[in-house]
C-alpha cells in the first residue's frame, strides 16, 4: 500500500504521528510506504512547521510544500463559487495542490493534522480518510464541541473513528472506529459534580479546565494513534477497502465501520 500523507504540520503532535506510523512501517506492522508527504505551508512560516520538515526529510520521503497563505494572498476574489461551501481561492488552491501531484501513485491519503478542509475536487479524485474524536453515530465538529455535547447529553462512551473524506464535513462513512465507556469508576465522581451544573455556565466559568472534560479528552486522545496506525495496517492487509466511495471488508461485503476497539484498547493498556 502506497500512502499519500497531508499535513500542515504545526505541531509536536504532527511530528509524533508521523514517527510512529514510519516506525510501523519500518517494522511491518503497516505494509507499505509514504509515497509523498504534503504541507499547505512552506519553509520560513512557522518553527513548528520546519521541524516537521526536517523529520520528514530525515527519511528520505518526497515532501511538497504549497503555502495556502501565500495562496490566498495572491487572490482577489474571497466569495463562494455557486453552490460550494467553500471560497473561490479554496477551490482553486486545490485544483493547484492536484497538479503539484500528478507524478506520484497512492493508495490512500491520510489527513494527519491538515489544517484545511478539503474541497469537492479533491475528494473526488483521492480517497481520503481523516480522524473525527468520536463514535459512530456520536456528535459532531470539534474535539471541545464533541466532549461538551457528550456532557449535555450524559452519554455514557464515547469513541474514535476514521471516516471517508467528502464534501460534506465529518459526514463521511465510517471506516475504523473505538469506543470507550465516559462512565464508572474513573468518571462518576465527576459526573456527581456537575449532576445539576449547566453545561453553559461550566463552559463559561472553568472551560477546558473542568475535571470530567479533561478526563473524556484523556481518554480520547490516547486512542488516536493507536486508532490511526490499526486502520492503516488492516488497509494494508486487505482487510478493509475503499471502492467508489464506499467500504467493503476483505470478501468485498459492504460494512458500516470496522471496530477496532480491542486492537486500540491492547495498543493503549500495553502503554
Amino acid at each position: 500500500m502506497t500512502i499519500g500523507w497531508f499535513s500542515t504540520g504545526r505541531d509536536e503532535a504532527a511530528r509524533q504521528l508521523l514517527q510512529v506510523v514510519h516506525q510501523k512501517i519500518q517494522t511491518g506492522e503497516i505494509e507499505g510506504t509514504i509515497a509523498f508527504v504534503f504541507s499547505n505551508r512552506e519553509p520560513g512560516e512557522a518553527k513548528q512547521s520546519d521541524l516537521f520538515f526536517d523529520l520528514v526529510r530525515s527519511y528520505h520521503i518526497p515532501l511538497i510544500c504549497f503555502s495556502s497563505k501565500k495562496f490566498e494572498a495572491l487572490q482577489h476574489a474571497t466569495d463562494k463559487a455557486d453552490g460550494e461551501a467553500l471560497p473561490k481561492w479554496r477551490l482553486e488552491y486545490d485544483r493547484a495542490v492536484m497538479e503539484r501531484l500528478q507524478g506520484f501513485k497512492q493508495d490512500l491519503c491520510v489527513l494527519a493534522g491538515y489544517m484545511l478542509i478539503v474541497g469537492k475536487d479533491m475528494c473526488q479524485r483521492y480517497d481520503m480518510i481523516n480522524l473525527h474524536p468520536a463514535s459512530p453515530g456520536g456528535p459532531k465538529g470539534s474535539w471541545q464541541e464533541v466532549i461538551w455535547t457528550l456532557m449535555e447529553e450524559k452519554a455514557v462512551e464515547s469513541g474514535v473513528m476514521m471516516h471517508l473524506v467528502t464534501p460534506e464535513l465529518d459526514r463521511g462513512p465510517v471506516i475504523t472506529y473505538c469506543t470507550y465507556p465516559i462512565r464508572g469508576e474513573a468518571f462518576d465522581r465527576y459526573w456527581q459534580e456537575i449532576d445539576n451544573s449547566s453545561i453553559a455556565e461550566l463552559k463559561k466559568e472553568q472551560g477546558e479546565n473542568n475535571a470530567l472534560f479533561k478526563l473524556i479528552r484523556q481518554y480520547g486522545l490516547v486512542r488516536e494513534f493507536p486508532l490511526i496506525v490499526s486502520t492503516l495496517s488492516a488497509f494494508s492487509r486487505g482487510e478493509v477497502k475503499i471502492e467508489a466511495g464506499k467500504v467493503f471488508d476483505r470478501s468485498g461485503k459492504p460494512m458500516s465501520g470496522y471496530d477496532l476497539t480491542d486492537e486500540v484498547d491492547r495498543a493503549v493498556e500495553s502503554k
